[in-house]
């Protein structure tokens, strides 16, 4: 298949561009996820450069996404890659659901079931892998992050133990 082929076949497969607008509002809840960033980690306490608080690397990252999110109002909306909303954006929502329970129950069990079943998932469902693979790699997983994180480094991270 020629070079030229292959593109007018990936650009039939496409799903229909969502227009400027989609860019628009996709700044503008960016930006509000931005900006209810850089409120909660004030509120956590920024600390010094020598002596960082719990809401330095949070407030960072809230003033990159709400950079970020003006500059996608400003120039984003004449992009031509977004995609309209299809059955296969609730895969996104999914993902989102999952990672907030996997919030919401760290601290009640511990890392190792939450990780474990929110790699599981990803895997398996959200990612099609077969069973075999998605057990695998996700007690795999699991076990090398226990190994890192809490025998080599030491961070006190909630466990079940």
């Amino acid at each position: 298949m020629s070079e030229a082929a292959l593109q007018e076949q990936l650009a039939a497969d496409r799903p229909p561009h969502a227009g400027p607008w989609s860019q628009l509002g996709a700044a503008i809840v960016a930006g509000v996820i931005g900006a209810g960033g850089l409120i909660g980690s004030l509120a956590l306490g920024l600390g010094r450069l020598t002596q960082p608080g719990p809401g330095l690397w949070p407030f960072v990252v809230s003033v990159v996404v709400t950079v970020l999110s003006i500059v996608l109002a400003l120039v984003g909306r004449r992009g031509t890659d977004t995609e309209k909303f299809s059955r296969f954006s609730v895969l996104t929502a999914v993902a989102v659901l999952t990672l907030v329970v996997f919030a919401a129950v760290l601290p009640l069990i511990g890392f190792e079931i939450p990780s474990l079943l929110l790699a599981f998932v990803w895997l398996r469902f959200l990612g099609k892998e077969s069973w075999i693979s998605s057990v695998v790699i996700s007690v795999g997983t699991v076990a090398a992050f226990y190994v890192l994180f809490v025998l080599v480094l030491q961070i006190p991270l909630p466990r079940l133990i």
